[in-house]
């Protein structure tokens, strides 16, 4: 029978230096993870001449691990219920240090692919569980701030990864992104041993295995079709077919999840419908964050003709502006509500994306750094704040299941919009002669679905944080 994960008499919520530095260790990890996905993105030209292959082949290096994330990160809610906090993330710590050494010494691009499955599962464990983490031992008074400073991982680390990936590509080779993480690992992994504790009993739930398969083939398949239909034909039948895999295995999925007494994720989160705008605004903002990690470093590169350096640094200053922003908005959730400060980012994000695609026929650098500062400040003043929203109005013993629910989407959204805009890219590019020109039509359009996409969190979080809605808090 299931229990609540909320935190138990025994366990005061407190802000110390020991919470602190617990969501510290899982975040390093966290941001390790998403900072070799960004890091790699910059490396791509260099990977496709070294091993041999093409844009939609190189850009698995992505979309694997953002699978693998959309996969284990649905079992979060069950190994928050089962396992002591501290065995799960040594565990997650493990996965991604053997994920680091395999990409450090590989030799084949299906040994640099294993890498990233294997940082894909420690990551997936480690990213709800800082939030887990957060939500069940930070004071109520703080939790804007904590929360804030969660999502700096996810501020940052898409913006560092270029940049200091694309430095270090470029001086010492690209495996060198991944030795240059080890000894930041390490610090992490005693940090978490130290700091790590226990604010809930922990229940011996059984396993819904079958539930796991069937949200876990429902992924994959969506994925493979987004990925593979320029390769396949929109409309070709391998393609409906794997868009009707997507749809049967969710469908056997939600029906599974509403008959099984110890569900993989209770849905019942889904009948709160302000949760629900809140979660389709962070997975639209998601799509955006990945879909510009993936066009500005290439765009870049093949049109602009910069260096992996350059090209990296484009979303650096944006990085800065989100690293201060993270944490200061949420002190402005927690004074000034929600309201302002998410429709504030809302609009940033959306003004941001609205410039790539007006400006993508001459891109310069300078621009692109410029609009990128605005989109950044955007991310890091909405994203936090919707989450620690749309996570109020859940009651307590289901909040470790929303999280899962954001999180899992937050991924596959991610995926998602990696394939998409590599997928258009690509269809630009095949049978091209001249691949600047190619890349910069294809780029052009997918900016141009990143600004429609970015009118969605804006109108969300309008209904969302309306007083009315609010007030039913």
């Amino acid at each position: 029978m299931q229990q609540s994960t909320t935190p138990t008499g025994g366990f005061e919520r407190r802000l110390d230096a020991k919470l602190i530095l617990s969501i510290v260790a899982t975040g390093i990890m966290s941001f390790s993870g998403v900072t070799v996905e960004t890091a790699m993105n910059v490396t791509f030209p260099t990977l496709m001449a070294e091993f041999g292959i093409d844009t939609s082949t190189v850009q698995w290096m992505t979309t694997s691990y953002l699978l693998v994330l959309a996969i284990i990160v649905p079992t979060s809610s069950y190994l928050n219920r089962r396992f002591p906090t501290r065995r799960i993330f040594v565990t997650a710590m493990l996965f991604y240090i053997a994920g680091i050494v395999c990409g450090l010494t590989a030799i084949s691009f299906p040994m640099l692919l294993m890498g990233r499955i294997l940082e894909g599962i420690g990551t997936g464990i480690a990213l709800p569980l800082m939030f887990n983490i957060i939500t069940e031992q930070a004071p109520e008074k703080n939790m804007g701030v904590m929360m804030g400073i969660g999502t700096l991982v996810t501020a940052m680390a898409p913006a560092v990864g270029p940049s200091v990936g694309g430095w270090l590509a470029e001086n010492f080779g690209w495996r060198a992104i991944f030795a240059a993480l080890l000894p930041i690992l390490v610090v992490s992994f005693f940090l978490g041993i130290f700091s790590i504790r226990q604010s809930h009993e922990v229940v011996r739930d059984s396993f819904d295995v079958p539930g796991w398969l069937f949200i876990a083939g429902s992924f994959a398949s969506l994925v493979f079709a987004v990925d593979m239909g320029a390769t396949w034909g929109w409309t070709s039948p391998l393609e409906l077919t794997m868009l009707a895999l997507f749809i049967i295995f969710l469908a056997l999925f939600i029906r599974r999840e509403r008959s099984v007494e110890d569900p993989l994720i209770h849905l019942s989160v889904f009948s709160e419908k302000r949760f629900d705008f809140g979660v389709l605004a962070i997975v639209c903002l998601q799509f955006i964050v990945l879909g510009l990690s993936f066009l500005i470093p290439n765009y870049s590169q093949v049109v602009m003709g910069a260096g992996e350096t350059e090209a990296g640094s484009i979303l650096l200053y944006g990085c800065i502006v989100g690293a201060c922003m993270a944490p200061l908005s949420g002190q402005l959730l927690d004074r000034l509500g929600a309201r302002k400060p998410i429709l504030f980012g809302a609009s940033c994000a959306l003004l941001g994306t609205l410039l790539f695609a007006l400006f993508s026929d001459h891109l310069a650098t300078l621009p692109a750094i410029c609009f990128y500062i605005v989109f950044a400040l955007g991310q890091s003043t909405m994203v936090g704040n919707t989450m620690t929203t749309s996570l109020g109005f859940l009651p307590a013993q289901t909040k470790p299941d929303g999280n899962a629910v954001i999180n899992t989407l937050q991924q596959l959204s991610g995926a998602i919009g990696t394939s998409v805009c590599s997928a258009i890219v690509n269809a630009a590019q095949l049978g091209a002669s001249d691949m600047a020109l190619a890349t910069m039509t294809g780029s052009r359009i997918a900016y141009a679905l990143l600004a429609c996409i970015a009118i969605v969190p804006l109108a969300s979080m309008t209904w969302v944080t309306s007083p009315r809605n609010m007030q039913r808090r």
